[in-house]
């Protein structure tokens, strides 16, 4: 992940973690980590400062969470529900 992303514009994302993408018909879940995530994302955090906060929230080791953070970007890439600045 370079870094930051943001979520695309298009997409609808409401605040129980329900995703809808338009344009491919896709829907996704998300749970509160994610949801976290994405609205991290969404305010223009960097990679780092995204680690950090989640990881304080949820009494997280940056470290160990830094693999399931790439993990879910990853994902989220994969199914091209972000774009890279």
């Amino acid at each position: 992940m370079k870094n930051k992303a943001r979520l695309k514009s298009n997409l609808i994302l409401n605040d129980k973690g329900f995703l809808f993408n338009p344009e491919t018909g896709d829907s996704f879940s998300f749970n509160q980590v994610g949801l976290f995530i994405i609205s991290l994302l969404n305010a223009g955090k960097t990679y780092s400062e995204i680690k950090k906060a989640v990881a304080k929230k949820y009494e997280l080791d940056a470290d160990s969470f830094e693999k399931d953070l790439n993990d879910f970007t990853a994902q989220l890439k994969g199914f091209n529900l972000i774009s890279e600045n």
